[in-house]
C-alpha cells in the first residue's frame, strides 16, 4: 500500500488526504524511533514493547486508511477516512499505550467527522484525552493520558488549524519532559514515559502534515538510555500481574460495564476502548483464563493474545544476538518469496504445474545456514518430499521440524508468528496452531471439461477450491471470490488474508475489502502481491 504524503502547504482544514497523510507521516515516524520509545519503557511494565506496540497500532490505522481509498473513486470524504483510520487502530491496537492511541484515535474522529478547521481539531484533542481517561480504570498522571490532557489544554481555545496543531505539540512536549518527575519509576530509570514520547511522535507528525515542516524533536527533558532499563532494584520484575491479556470482544454497552467490574477485580492496568458493539479489552492479571472468561460471559471475544511478562522481558534482554534459528518457506510467486525473505526466510520457488524436488529443499535448508530449521512445504502434495527433505539434513546434523502447511496462506500465518528467540519447541507448536487455524481457499481457471465435487465445470470456468475440494463454479473471478468468501466467512473469522497474482483483475483486491468491510464488522483484511507465476488467488480466514 501507498504512503501518500500531502504537499508541502500549509493548510486551514484537513481533508481526506491530509489525513492519510497524518497516518503515514505517523507510521514512519514512529517506525524511526520505535526502538529508542522501546528502549525507555520501564512503566506499567519494563518490558521494552512500548513503540513497537505504538507502531502496530498506527499501521493498524494506516492500513484501514488505505484500504477505504483503495476501494473509492476517486477519493472518500474526510468523515469516512477518520472513522477508519480510528476503527483500524481499535481492531489492531496492541499493549497499554497501544490501546490507549486507539481511543484517542476513536475520540479525534467523532469530532473531525463533523469538520476538520483549527476549531474542530481542538475540540477533536480535547474529546480525546477525556475518551481516553474514561477508558482507564484508574488513571496515572506521568503517562500518555497526561501528556494528551496538556496537549488538549495548551491549544483548547482554538483558532487556525495550523496554530492549534503546534500549541498542542508544544504543550504534549512541555507535558513529556515533566513526567519523569511525576513518576518514580521514570525518575529512578532517568527517562520519560514511553507512551507519551509515543503520543508526542504522532502529534508531531500531524504538525509536519499541516505545516509543511519537520516538527522540533520530541527528547525534550532527560537523556534516553539505548538499551532497555533493568527495573529498579526496590520494584522486581516479577512485581505485579504475570500476564497480559488483549481481545476484541462484540458485546453491548451494559455487558461491558459489568465486565470492567470483574476484570478491575481480577487484576491492574485495565483499558476498555471502543463502542458501538465492538471493544478492545486490555488487562494485566496473574489468572490470564479467567480474563478471557469474562470476556466469553460478555460476549464474543475473539483475537485474543496473551503475554507472559517475564517472556517478554526475557526476549526483549536478548535482542540483537545473532538467532540460532531459521525458517524455509516453499511459495508460489514471486511477490510472495520477497515478502516471506522480508520476514527472515529463506524461500524456494514453485513454478506453474512444477513442484520443487528434494534436492532443492535440502538445499535451501542448507543455505539458511542454522543449527534448527523450520520447514514450510505449503502444499499437501510437497508433504512427502519435505519430509524425505527434512530427515536427510537431520542426519547432517541440522534439527528440522516439518509444520505440515497445505497452502501459502497457512505458510504466512506460521510465518508471522515466528519468534526466534524462543525455545524451539515453542515456536513449532505456536507456528504449528497459526498454520492449522487458518482455512484456505484458491482461486484457479478450469483447463477442460470435469466432474467436482461442485458439479460440471467448463474449460474457462472459475474454479472456487476450499481446503482443496472445488465448492464453488462460476464464471466471474471477482463474483466467484465474493462466493467463497462469505461461505468461509460463515463460520466464523477474525482475519482475511488476500494473496492476489499480478495478472488478477486490477480492482479485485479492492473490491474484496470492501465486500468484508460492508459484512463482517470484526474482520479484518490484510492483501499480499504473489507477482507472477501464482494462482489468480489466494484466501486464508484466521
Amino acid at each position: 500500500m501507498s504512503r501518500a504524503l500531502h504537499p508541502f502547504e500549509e493548510l486551514v482544514e484537513l481533508d481526506a488526504e491530509a489525513v492519510r497523510s497524518w497516518c503515514a507521516r505517523s507510521l514512519d515516524a514512529l517506525g524511526r524511533e520505535r526502538e529508542e520509545i522501546d528502549a525507555i519503557n520501564v512503566y506499567p511494565v519494563a518490558d521494552g514493547d512500548t513503540g513497537t506496540n505504538l507502531y502496530l497500532t498506527a499501521e493498524a490505522a494506516h492500513q484501514a486508511v488505505e484500504a477505504v481509498f483503495a476501494a473509492s473513486a476517486p477519493t472518500p470524504d474526510t468523515a469516512e477516512t477518520v472513522r477508519a483510520m480510528a476503527h483500524g487502530a481499535l481492531l489492531g491496537a496492541r499493549g497499554n499505550s497501544g490501546t490507549i492511541l486507539s481511543q484517542l484515535l476513536r475520540g479525534m474522529a467523532g469530532v473531525l467527522a463533523g469538520g476538520c478547521d483549527g476549531d474542530h481539531l481542538a475540540r477533536a484533542l480535547g474529546e480525546a484525552a477525556s475518551a481516553a481517561r474514561r477508558a482507564v480504570a484508574h488513571p496515572v498522571e506521568g503517562t500518555i493520558l497526561t501528556v494528551a490532557s496538556a496537549a488538549a489544554g495548551a491549544c483548547a481555545a482554538g483558532g487556525g488549524l495550523v496554530d492549534v496543531a503546534r500549541n498542542a505539540h508544544d504543550g504534549a512536549r512541555t507535558a513529556l519532559a515533566a513526567t519523569s518527575g511525576q513518576l518514580d519509576v521514570l525518575e529512578r530509570a532517568g527517562v520519560v514515559d514511553a507512551g507519551g514520547r509515543g503520543l508526542v511522535t504522532v502529534l508531531g507528525a500531524l504538525l509536519e502534515t499541516v505545516t509543511g515542516q519537520a516538527p522540533p524533536p520530541a527528547a525534550a527533558g532527560p537523556v534516553l538510555p539505548r538499551s532497555t532499563p533493568e527495573p529498579p532494584e526496590d520494584c522486581p520484575a516479577d512485581d505485579g500481574p504475570a500476564y497480559e491479556v488483549i481481545y476484541l470482544l462484540e458485546a453491548g454497552d451494559e455487558a461491558v460495564e459489568l465486565l470492567r467490574s470483574r476484570l478491575d477485580a481480577l487484576g491492574e492496568s485495565l483499558v476498555v476502548v471502543g463502542g458501538d458493539g465492538l471493544w478492545n479489552v486490555h488487562v494485566h492479571v496473574d489468572d490470564a483464563g479467567a480474563a478471557v472468561e469474562a470476556g466469553v460471559e460478555a460476549g464474543r471475544p475473539h483475537r485474543i493474545r496473551i503475554t507472559h511478562f517475564a517472556a517478554a522481558s526475557a526476549a526483549a534482554s536478548a535482542r540483537g544476538e545473532r538467532a540460532q534459528r531459521a525458517v524455509v518457506a516453499v511459495v508460489p510467486g514471486e511477490g510472495l518469496a520477497g515478502l516471506c525473505a522480508e520476514a527472515g526466510a529463506t524461500t524456494v520457488r514453485t513454478l506453474p504445474g512444477e513442484q520443487p524436488a528434494g534436492d532443492e529443499l535440502l538445499d535451501a535448508i542448507r543455505r539458511a545456514h542454522a543449527r534448527e530449521v523450520v520447514l514450510l512445504p505449503n502444499d499437501t502434495d510437497l508433504r512427502q518430499t519435505a519430509a524425505a527433505a527434512a530427515e536427510r539434513a537431520r542426519a547432517e546434523g541440522i534439527r528440522v521440524a516439518l509444520i505440515p502447511t497445505r497452502a501459502a496462506v497457512q505458510g504466512i500465518a506460521a510465518l508471522a508468528v515466528h519468534e526466534p528467540d524462543r525455545r524451539f519447541d515453542e515456536d513449532v507448536v505456536a507456528m504449528t496452531a497459526a498454520a492449522g487455524a487458518t482455512r484456505y481457499a484458491e482461486l484457479a481457471v478450469a483447463e477442460r471439461q470435469s466432474f467436482t465435487s461442485a458439479g460440471v465445470c467448463q474449460a474457462g470456468d472459475i474454479l472456487g477450491l476450499i481446503e482443496g475440494d472445488v465448492a464453488v463454479i462460476g464464471t466471474d473471478l471477482a463474483d466467484t471470490a465474493r462466493t467463497v468468501l462469505d461461505r468461509m466467512l460463515s463460520a466464523g473469522g477474525e482475519l482475511v488474508t488476500l494473496v492476489v497474482a499480478d495478472d488478477a483483475p486490477p480492482g479485485l483486491a479492492p473490491d474484496l475489502e470492501a465486500h468484508v468491510r460492508r459484512g463482517y464488522l470484526a474482520v479484518d483484511t490484510t492483501t499480499y502481491h504473489a507477482g507472477t507465476g501464482a494462482p489468480p488467488l489466494l484466501i486464508g480466514v484466521e
